[in-house]
């Protein structure tokens, strides 16, 4: 079964954020729309030219995949360098420290908030530093395929997964194309860093500046998109798909819960001074 692009929506241009003046964030995901982008909670598209305010803050109860589009990262126990990711639990509570390398800089940085099934909410915190040096690649003729999580083709990840996830870079020349399986059931996104790309038997196209949503369609099995590079330049696109959980969940601020009952007994966790940093890998 081929899947095609179910929704397409036109982002809002780069608003204030909340780290200073020279902060600015383009929202792609918000929690109150997580019926429809379940497992994924949030996903932000930070820009940063200078230097921003901000400091070590706690999450507990999801997930956070932050990819560095643009510069690098110093956090908790090293550095990110450019296109490198850190998949990051958060589970029963940590406090988290970045910051942009050299200070003074500027930067893109795209943090995923992605959910945890309800049996692992309350996961020990952990992480995974994914270096792009390292990705798994399958190469096609016109096209790159860097998979930070899941697979493609004959290609897979080593990355640790609670929730089944498939996250993956494309790198398309213009009139080149692939397959890309994937299991029936995922809920999924293309986000276009550069370039154009068409997706799908329709070649729906897709551009910076847009997210677009992949169909749902019901029953088992499995299933497959067809990605195309269009346009005159080569496209660099983000796909984000995984196995939705179907369980209600409750944010507030930094925290992910089932219920509010979770809310207020991490809030109270946290100021009682129980987070401490992520452990060593």
């Amino acid at each position: 079964m081929e899947r095609r692009l179910g929704r397409v929506i036109d982002l809002p241009a780069p608003m204030p954020g909340q780290f200073g003046p020279a902060h600015t964030v383009v929202p792609i995901i918000s929690p109150e729309n997580y019926a429809l982008s379940d497992p994924f909670i949030l996903l932000m598209d930070d820009r940063i030219d200078g230097k921003p305010v901000a400091g070590p803050h706690p999450h507990a109860g999801f997930e956070t995949v932050t990819l560095m589009v643009k510069g690098g990262l110093v956090h908790d126990s090293g550095k990110l360098a450019e296109r490198d990711v850190q998949w990051m639990t958060a589970g029963s509570g940590v406090i988290h420290g970045e910051g942009l390398d050299g200070g003074i800089a500027q930067a893109r940085v795209l943090q995923l908030w992605l959910t945890l099934p309800k049996a692992q909410r309350w996961a020990p915190p952990s992480y995974q530093d994914i270096p792009y040096a390292e990705l798994p690649v399958r190469r096609e003729p016109g096209v790159e395929v860097r998979l930070y999580s899941g697979s493609s083709g004959p290609v897979r990840s080593p990355t640790k997964n609670y929730v089944p996830v498939t996250f993956a870079e494309f790198l398309l020349e213009p009139g080149a194309s692939i397959q890309q399986d994937l299991p029936r059931s995922y809920n999924g996104f293309f986000y276009v860093l550069d370039g154009e790309i068409t997706v799908g038997p329709d070649a729906r196209a897709l551009r910076p500046g847009q997210v677009g949503w992949l169909d749902r369609p019901e029953g088992p099995g499995d299933s497959s998109l067809r990605i195309a590079g269009a346009g005159t330049t080569r496209a660099r696109v983000l796909l984000y798909a995984g196995q939705p959980q179907r369980e209600p969940l409750v944010s507030w601020g930094p925290f992910i819960g089932d219920t509010q009952a979770d809310i207020m007994r991490v809030m109270n966790e946290y100021r009682s001074g129980r987070y401490g940093p992520p452990p060593p890998r």
